[in-house]
């Protein structure tokens, strides 16, 4: 399981032309699921993204997490983390896990980051969407377990 994570001051989905997340400070977080993953990867890539220590504290230093800082979370199932480039110039998406398995357990990551207190919003699961981020810093960080 990997998680692209991204340190905003803003971000949304649009689907269709409809808003159907956003929020304001806080993390986006684009979650990849792999063939084999389980709801304990989950639990735990849920745990350490709600921890993460990427805000500023009073000094300027990243000390502070999503729940420090009041922030919220945007997550967003993104397969395409799994696309292998290795050969030729089409990636390849053998290795993401089918949707039904992916669907669960990112029902799992998102129930896991509001169980840690942090509220979170969604974009649609296997929908075409338009997701705008406003990367603050940037900070962007790939964890994976």
């Amino acid at each position: 399981m990997k998680a692209v994570v991204q340190r905003v001051s803003g971000a949304g989905v649009t689907v269709a032309g409809e808003v159907v997340a956003g929020i304001g400070r806080g993390l986006v977080i684009l979650l990849g699921v792999k063939k084999g993953d389980t709801a304990d990867q989950a639990l735990w890539l849920a745990r350490k993204c709600a921890g993460l220590r990427v805000f500023e504290d009073e000094k300027g230093l990243m000390n502070l997490s999503l729940g420090d800082v009041g922030g919220a979370a945007l997550v967003v199932s993104q397969f395409t983390l799994y696309g292998d480039c290795e050969k030729g110039r089409r990636p390849s998406f053998t290795e993401a896990a089918p949707p039904e398995t992916a669907e669960t357990l990112y029902e799992v990551f998102v129930r896991t980051l509001r169980d840690e207190g942090i509220p979170v919003e969604t974009g649609r699961f296997q929908a075409k969407m338009l997701v705008e981020i406003a990367n603050d810093g940037p900070v962007t960080l790939i964890v994976e377990r």
